[in-house]
């Protein structure tokens, strides 16, 4: 919920700022800053709940520390790279595959109840589910529109 939250007030703001100093409504610039503003809040929790990402990945994935410290790099490098218009484009679907290579993750988490901020299996359990592959179809098309298509 709350990279959703991110993602869509900074977009709006984004949205208001470009308004108020262009003199004109712009929307896949706003997109872009909030998709990585969205990745480097998200990153943030690779680094700070490490121990709970962790036990998001299946016990037979070797290195799964640095696994969560590889990806966490990967959304920070990503949200600088969408600034970029020569990797523009294929930031976006480099991305568009990272969402769909961690929403395993998200439903192994889902299913073992793990609570990653708290690194416990006391989560929400796959109900979970019901918000968070709506939210990855939602980042897939969000970065469809304003990173490969404008």
């Amino acid at each position: 919920m709350k990279p959703f939250v991110v993602l869509l007030s900074v977009f709006i703001i984004s949205v208001l700022g470009i308004k108020v100093f262009r003199g004109n409504f712009e929307f896949a610039l706003p997109g872009r800053i909030a998709m990585s503003a969205m990745l480097v809040f998200t990153a943030m929790g690779h680094f700070v709940f490490t121990k709970g990402m962790s036990m998001m990945l299946p016990s037979f994935i070797p290195f799964k520390t640095e696994l969560v410290y590889l990806t966490g790099a990967i959304e920070i490098v990503a949200a600088f790279a969408l600034f970029l218009p020569a990797f523009r484009a294929l930031t976006g679907w480099l991305l568009i595959a990272f969402f769909l290579l961690i929403l395993p993750a998200n439903v192994y988490a889902a299913i073992n109840h793990i609570d990653y901020q708290k690194g416990t299996f006391q989560g929400a359990g796959p109900i979970y589910l019901w918000f968070r592959i709506p939210l990855q179809i939602l980042f897939i098309l969000w970065i469809y529109f304003f990173a490969i298509k404008s």
